[in-house]
């Protein structure tokens, strides 16, 4: 495979989605493949080339976790320690939580707090410290260590733990653990780092298709461990080729053991039947896929959406960015199926939906809450409706109109192998999985839904 025909891929799927621009680098037994497509922005446009910075959001929880690693690994924490044996300031809501939280919890998003805390706490080398502050507010959904709900929150509360170890900003300590030893000189933190080079801003695809850009371009800093890095296809495929490696850098010098690196895939919370996969690692989320192992990351930032997957039984990763949405993920979701077919032979098909009779969609029916959404859950001809709301809160907080969201509701069709589980059939959504929880009496208690544990309101 070369890398003609996915450039070919990567043009027709662009432009059939109407994507402004992406970026998608393979690696593939040794050798590297990139495409490029469109312009960094509609209003003011690049085209889109090797040197194009994008936000990649999420995928920059494995960032924050391997620098945690190397310094498990230098005798300065330990996993299944307390988080307050370095954070010993840390209030929440519940004080058993407080007090038992482990380093670990932390990047399996076992801690079972509401995870989409998005409050801004300034620009400052004390955003981290004010927002893990702000933490004691946020409510306990789920008992910690139980279950598997997405969790941003508990990555800042991780990058406060690096802080208070290295002694160092949460930036500069990622700079000097993890971007300078693996020669990522193309990815940044802060904005006055990107703007005097090509990058891209995000955009929103309106339901009557028109594209519009985002004002608002970065998240804030407190969020930074999280996902806040912005950063070039070439970075992330030697991301790629580090974490499918041995734990030496391209230069051959020591970065992080084999066997610490490999134990970042292996499964610490099992989720079958969620959005995020099977199972969780130490940030990285794990599918099995046609007898293969898929350990990948993928995140989404203010119009800009990135999907991060590796095969290595196959020796293969692919990143793709995107700088619209929600059109970028439907992007991603094609050409990474197309990629892992034709250079690792791995077939990714979505499991059989089937139809449901009205009196069980009934059990499903209702008002689901995080603390970002509102999910309101209807049936529909043998499927169930969901249509989120985001709360004014978030809408500020990450500068997005009400005018911009997409109000559509989404189709979720249940499996016929489990009916609890479901499956998104159709849309920008396409293949997104989850399922609803049953308390002891067997009435459905909660909904999984894009990797978050959303509890039904009575």
């Amino acid at each position: 495979m070369d890398s003609k025909q996915l450039q070919e891929v990567v043009t027709e799927t662009a432009q059939r989605l109407e994507v402004p621009g992406v970026a998608v680098g393979v690696y593939h037994n040794g050798a590297e493949h990139y495409a490029f497509h469109g312009v960094t922005s509609t209003e003011n446009p690049l085209p889109v080339e090797e040197n194009t910075l994008f936000q990649f959001g999420s995928t920059g929880k494995t960032y924050t976790s391997t620098a945690m690693l190397r310094l498990v690994e230098q005798g300065l924490i330990a996993l299944y320690a307390p988080v307050r044996q370095y954070v010993p300031e840390l209030v929440l809501k519940d004080e058993a939580t407080a007090e038992q939280v482990t380093v670990l919890h932390l990047f399996n998003h076992s801690a079972g707090w509401a995870g989409d805390f998005f409050g801004n706490t300034g620009d400052g080398d004390d955003a981290l410290a004010r927002y893990v502050a702000g933490m004691a507010e946020i409510d306990q959904v789920s008992p910690l260590g139980t279950a598997v709900s997405y969790n941003n929150a508990a990555l800042s509360l991780a990058g406060r733990v690096i802080e208070k170890v290295t002694g160092k900003t949460y930036e500069q300590a990622i700079r000097e653990l993890v971007f300078e030893p693996l020669g990522l000189e193309h990815s940044f933190f802060f904005p006055n780092e990107v703007m005097t080079r090509r990058f891209v801003v995000g955009h929103n695809q309106h339901p009557d298709g028109r594209i519009t850009i985002h004002r608002q371009w970065a998240m804030s800093r407190g969020g930074n461990p999280a996902g806040g890095i912005s950063s070039n296809a070439g970075d992330l495929i030697s991301w790629a080729r580090f974490h499918l490696g041995d734990g030496t850098a391209a230069d051959g010098k020591r970065v992080l053991s084999t066997e610490l690196l490999d134990r970042m895939k292996q499964p610490t919370m099992q989720m079958p039947g969620s959005a995020l996969g099977d199972a969780v690692g130490i940030s990285w989320l794990l599918r099995d896929v046609d007898g293969v192992r898929l350990v990948g990351h993928g995140g989404d930032t203010i119009g800009q959406h990135s999907e991060f997957v590796l095969v290595p039984e196959r020796e293969f990763g692919i990143s793709l960015l995107t700088n619209c949405g929600p059109n970028g993920g439907q992007f991603n979701e094609e050409v990474c199926r197309w990629a892992l077919k034709a250079y690792a032979g791995v077939e990714d098909h979505d499991p059989e939906p089937v139809d449901i009779d009205a009196v069980r969609l009934a059990d499903y029916v209702g008002t689901y809450d995080t603390i970002a959404v509102v999910c309101r859950i209807a049936a529909d001809g043998g499927r169930l409706l969901v249509t989120t709301e985001p709360k004014p809160h978030v809408l500020k907080d990450l500068g997005v109109d009400p005018s911009d969201i997409d109000d559509t509701p989404i189709p979720l069709a249940l499996l016929a192998t489990d009916g609890d589980r479901y499956i998104v059939p159709d849309g920008p959504a396409k293949g997104m999985k989850g399922y609803f929880l049953r308390g002891d009496d067997g009435a459905v208690t909660s909904v999984h839904i894009g990797g978050r544990l959303a509890e039904r309101i009575p």
